[in-house]
């Protein structure tokens, strides 16, 4: 079981930033590749980005592209989100995730943080 817990998310005006944490316990950190997930109301879980197990890789979607990077440091156990040039429509649920796939299918991530809360106003 891998336990994870986000932190970070906030209102901000758009073309502002912020930073999400994703702290990790249970099994080894490094195991697991990590993806960043976010849904907005009334729409599907979509998929943010992904980082490899030692982070020498990661993927984004494209509207996000440019703006977002994820980053993370296996000896905390902690992922993150750096977020600017933040838009009204990134305003939703922030989710961090967890799986041994190389994957963007939210499916095939077996275990989720609680989510963070990012609200951006124009």
């Amino acid at each position: 079981q891998v336990q994870l817990v986000e932190s970070g998310g906030g209102l901000v005006q758009a073309g502002g930033s912020l930073r999400l944490s994703c702290a990790a316990s249970g099994q080894t950190f490094s195991n697991y590749a990590m993806g960043w997930f976010r849904q907005a109301p009334g729409k599907e879980r979509e998929f943010v980005g992904r980082i490899s197990r030692i982070g020498g890789i990661t993927s984004y979607t494209d509207s996000v592209k440019g703006r977002f990077t994820i980053s993370r440091d296996n000896a905390k156990n902690t992922v993150y989100l750096q977020m600017n040039s933040l838009k009204p429509e990134d305003t939703a649920l922030y989710y961090c995730a967890a799986t041994i796939l190389v994957s963007r299918n939210p499916t095939e991530y077996p275990y989720w943080g609680q989510g963070t809360q990012v609200t951006i106003s124009s």
